[in-house]
């Protein structure tokens, strides 16, 4: 069993995460203008999976969610790529970060069952969703995002004293887990 911040963040390196650091909880504030964002639709999965806005709750459910949570970490995953336009390796980091997000998921529900967790991206674990016409086919397993939420991901990271940058060539995917 872990008991604290600094063996869960080596925990999480352990997975196969690039980075991982201490998410200050301070620094999770739920923006409409970021849900905003989402609106514009250039995911294209606003109002087309149970994760994203708006099926995934207010900017108010989010806060309340979260407030019940008293520490975490973020965790990201960083490629290389080769050039400005090498959708292989931004695909295949991506990739790489749903599969240890997940399993660490799974690691932490085991010690931590109430766990929160704040995905990159959409769900994804349907080719197709449900929504709007069924109800989620996983509701145990599907994951919103930290956008979804309603956070802005850099603002959060740089509160956190962990980069979200890592130079020029490199694309980073971050997300995180809250624990009571």
């Amino acid at each position: 069993m872990i008991y604290n911040t600094e063996e869960l963040i080596q925990q999480a390196i352990d997975y196969g995460f690039t980075h991982a650091g201490k998410l200050n909880t301070k620094a999770l504030v739920f923006m409409p203008e970021v849900r905003d964002m989402c609106n514009a639709n250039l995911c294209r999965s606003y109002n087309k999976n149970w994760r994203c806005p708006p099926a995934c709750g207010s900017i108010e459910d989010a806060t309340e969610e979260a407030s019940k949570y008293s520490y975490g970490i973020l965790v990201q995953t960083t490629g290389n790529l080769e050039d400005d336009f090498d959708y292989e390796t931004i695909s295949e980091t991506g990739e790489r970060h749903k599969q240890n997000f997940a399993t660490l998921v799974d690691q932490l529900k085991e010690q931590f069952p109430d766990v929160l967790p704040m995905g990159a991206g959409t769900c994804t674990l349907c080719e197709e969703c449900s929504y709007p016409n069924q109800p989620c086919r996983f509701p145990d397993k599907s994951i919103s995002s930290m956008e979804a939420y309603g956070l802005w991901v850099s603002k959060v990271c740089e509160l956190s004293d962990l980069p979200y940058y890592y130079g020029t060539k490199t694309i980073t995917y971050t997300s995180c887990y809250l624990l009571k």
